[in-house]
Parts: C-alpha cells; structure tokens; sequence
C-alpha cells in the first residue's frame, strides 16, 4: 500500500501502487510492503526517531521480518525531485532500494553493493540505476 502524504507531480497514488505491486512480485515477495511519501520534515522526524540522526534523508527502510509483511518504506518527495531530473522515476528507484534493504540488501560494503545494484537493474530494467559501489550516497540511506 502506497501513503501519499505528499503529492508528487507526474505520479498518482494508483501509478505507483501497481509500480511497487510489480516489483514486490518481480523480487519474488508475497508479503505486503508500505510505502510512505512524504516530506523533507516527515522523513528528518523519522530519521532522529529510529535512526539517531537529526536530519532528512531521501529514503528509510523498516525491514518487518515478517512472513506476511516485507516492511515499510519511507521515502521524502522533496528528496527525490532534488537529486535526479525525473522525480518520478528516482521515486520509483527509492521504492526499489528501501524494498531491497527490507529484503536484508545493504551497500555499505563493495560486495553486497555490487549485488544490490544488480536487483535493483533487474526490477527496474530501464531505469539509469547507479552502481551502489560507486555512488556518491551522501544523505541516501
């Protein structure tokens, strides 16, 4: 279920629930997984209560460990129309990542980097998705 908070132009709320229905199925996942979108301010609230850092970030991930229930994703519009031309589609990549690092995916070494990159190419297949190995991640989650 995807939670507009925030409106995002060029992207309705059915536009982006079919969007995370068909990753959710591509990744092979049968439980369920939340999608927040919301704001700057939203996200900084969520960043200092869970994470202990007292500043927005574009995108969290609440891994839920759950049978029935993948987790939930957060991910701030303000965020995503600032770090890409299309903030459409880096919502879209956003959705993908927070649902990977719900799945247990991680970058922060080169390894599991390399292998979160290539599922997040492989559930968005025309996307311009960065190689997490190299990426410039500064304020990404």
């Amino acid at each position: 279920m995807v939670i507009f908070q925030k409106r995002v132009p060029d992207l309705t709320e059915l536009t982006l629930n079919r969007f995370v229905a068909r990753a959710r199925r591509a990744a092979g996942l049968k439980g369920a997984v939340n999608v927040l979108i919301t704001t700057s301010a939203g996200m900084k609230s969520l960043n200092r209560r869970f994470r202990g850092n007292d500043k927005p970030t574009d995108v969290l991930a609440f891994p839920a460990g759950e049978r029935a229930r993948v987790g939930d994703v957060a991910i701030s519009v303000e965020r995503a129309i600032a770090q890409a031309a299309d903030g459409a589609a880096e919502l879209r990549l956003l959705a993908v990542h927070g649902l990977l690092h719900c799945l247990g995916h991680d970058h922060a070494l080169p390894e599991p980097a390399a292998a979160m990159t290539a599922a997040t190419r492989m559930l968005l297949p025309d996307a311009d998705v960065p190689d997490l190995q190299t990426a410039d991640l500064a304020g990404r989650s």
